[in-house]
Parts: structure tokens; sequence; C-alpha cells
């Protein structure tokens, strides 16, 4: 086996060229992680097995037992802390919808090449843990603090950048009261894909920003920039400083309806009345609007749209469909109350970040 070609890893990632199929790295990258099955849309709270999943590097193993939790930097106070220890600390619990930042990327023309989502990158989980914020004062963070900076466990090489996966928050959004250090999912430990058995998690923002295998916290006085600070920005060129990827655009999902054709998951649904529905979420503001299509976009009728069951979960929504026979594209789209929508054309950008575009569903309604 051959050492790896860091000249290669380290140039800018690849766009597809026009017609190009989904490589072989792709298909590798699509075999380790996965997306939730869309009919897991029918469930208040995701299953672990069916919640998404996005591992950079390898899944490490971290013992419980001897597991430390340190938090240093710019603070009076450092602590150092066992699992049993940040256990005993008041505990909380939030139903809260991740989405990976990628999430629609593998439909953008050129495509970015890397995990190649389509809509499926997508979970909501109970997840239980004890506040952050509360760590940080006890450590008395210095007048000079700028950000918090959160280190994982996984380690590898990212376009020549070997590196710990690092995240930072501001220190206004490190201190929010729903912002966790999570040891349970959906009443259980912690999984090892999931971060066993610490991970952080900051709701409303996507998915990158919540840390997985926490080791290590520490308070610095400038803003962070490490490489996954640099790679999560929405950019149109590979040499523009780009905008940081932050909060979840609005997006709302449907249920395939009826039934799929094996290979090419084409939907096919019998004549009559149906309900369809779905989820909608926003990581700026509550959903205040659901709406479906049957042809492609072009008319749009209002769903019924339920409360959220916590602030940062998505939303249920229903409407009737009177369905005939004939060819359909059922899509949907959210409006959210800061004002922000899906759009129907996506605007494109390198990375293929915080693609929102309204999902379209084909569907054959037979007799």
């Amino acid at each position: 086996m051959t050492a790896p070609d860091l000249a290669a890893i380290s140039t800018p990632s690849r766009l597809a060229e026009p017609g190009e199929g989904i490589s072989l790295e792709e298909v590798q990258l699509a075999a380790r992680n996965h997306g939730m099955p869309l009919e897991a849309l029918r469930y208040d709270v995701t299953p672990p097995g069916m919640h998404y999943l996005l591992t950079h590097y390898d899944i490490p193993f971290v013992d419980p037992s001897t597991y430390r939790l340190t938090l240093g930097g710019l603070v009076s106070r450092e602590l150092s802390l066992d699992l049993d220890a940040i256990r005993s600390r008041p505990q909380v619990s939030h139903l809260v919808t991740l989405e990976c930042a990628g999430n629609g990327r593998a439909r953008l023309e050129p495509r970015p090449v890397s995990q190649p989502w389509l809509v499926e990158a997508v979970g909501t989980s109970r997840w239980t843990g004890t506040p952050l914020a509360p760590l940080l004062r006890e450590a008395e963070l210095e007048g000079s603090a700028v950000d918090v900076v959160f280190t994982g466990a996984d380690h590898g090489i990212e376009r020549g950048v070997e590196q710990d996966y690092q995240r930072s928050l501001p220190v206004a959004e490190a201190m929010r009261d729903d912002v966790l250090l999570v040891y349970e999912m959906n009443g259980a430990p912690l999984l090892p894909q999931h971060g066993s058995p610490l991970r952080l998690i900051v709701p409303g923002w996507y998915g990158m920003a919540s840390v997985k295998w926490l080791t290590r916290i520490e308070v610095v006085d400038a803003p962070f920039e490490g490489y996954q600070m640099r790679a999560y920005r929405v950019r149109q060129r590979y040499e523009d400083d780009g905008v940081p990827l932050t909060r979840i655009e609005p997006r709302a999902l449907l249920v395939p309806p009826g039934f799929p054709d094996y290979m090419s998951r084409t939907r096919v649904l019998r004549a009559g009345r149906t309900t369809v529905e779905g989820r909608a979420w926003s990581g700026w503001a509550a959903v205040n609007a659901v709406e479906v299509s049957t042809d492609g976009g072009r008319t749009w009728e209002s769903a019924d749209l339920e409360p959220a069951p916590e602030p940062r979960a998505w939303a249920r929504w229903t409407w009737t469909w009177d369905a005939t026979t004939g060819s359909y594209d059922v899509c949907v789209r959210a409006g959210d109350e800061s004002g922000r929508s899906q759009p129907v054309d996506q605007p494109w950008n390198r990375g293929g970040y915080a693609n929102n575009l309204v999902q379209c569903v084909p569907v054959a309604v037979t007799d």
C-alpha cells in the first residue's frame, strides 16, 4: 500500500466536470456516512440508527472510565473533569434538529466533490447533558476572551492539514443557555458514532458546530482560524474569504408519498385522497409557513403546520391531496418568522453548503 500523496490532498477541493458521475472516493464517503431515510420524517424523534451521520476521520475509541474533559486558556480557574463529575452537574434535555451544512450538495451543478448528500442529512433527537455556560462561569473567563474553541478526539488529514477536529463559538454563543455538553441521545448513552462519551450540541447551528468526542475546551483572545472554521464558509471561489456558516436555513421535507421502485426510488401512488406529511425547521426563527405544490413549483397551496414541540426541533406539517391519475412533481417549501424562505432556484457555492433548495418528488398516480 502506497503512502498518501499529500501534495494532491492539499489542492483545493475539486468540482465535478459536466456529466461526471459520483467518484469512488465519494462512494467511499457515502458508505461510511449515511442520511436519514425520508420515511423516518414520520417520527417526532428520529431513532438513533436512522439519524444522519457524518464523521470526518475515524470514529475514535474513547474509554469512558479514563475520560477527562479539560477547560483552559483565558480563564482564572482551569478545570479537569471526569465523566462522573460531568454527569453529577445539573442535567437538562433538549429536543434538537441537527442538519449537515452540506445537505443538498449532490444536486448542485457543477457538483462539489465531497460527501454526496441529497436531502437526507438531518435528524431530531432528545439530547441530555449539562449546560456549558455554568462551567464557563465557574472557570471565570478573562475580560479579553473572544472565542471558545472545542477539540474532538477525531484526528486526520484534510487538504494536507493534519489536525484534531476543532470548531469555535464566540463567547456570547457559547454562553447560551441551550448549548449543552451531552452524554445521552434519546435516553441512552451516546453511541460511538455519535460522539461517545461526550459531545457538544449547539442548537440552531449546522451540525459542524456540535463537536463530537469532546476532549478540550480552550478560551482564546481572538477569532479562532482553525481549518474547520475556514472550510465551512460560503464562497464562490477557493480564494474568496467567504461567509462563515452558522445557523440552519429554513427547510421543509416531505415523506415521499406512496411506495417506491427499488432502483430508481420513483414513487407510485394510488389515486384518491391522501395525506402528504413531513417536517419543517429553521435555525434562525420559528417556521411559520409551509406550502406544497404538485406542478413542480408553479403554484402553491398552504399546508397545515403544527407547533414545534420545542424551539429548536422540527415541526410537523400535513396537506390533503385529492390525487388523480397522472404524473406530478410534488414539492414543499418553508418560511420562518425572520423572513427567510426556501428558493426554487438555488444559488451556487463552491462547498455546496446551506443548499436549502425546495424538495421535489416525482410521483406517478395510478388507478
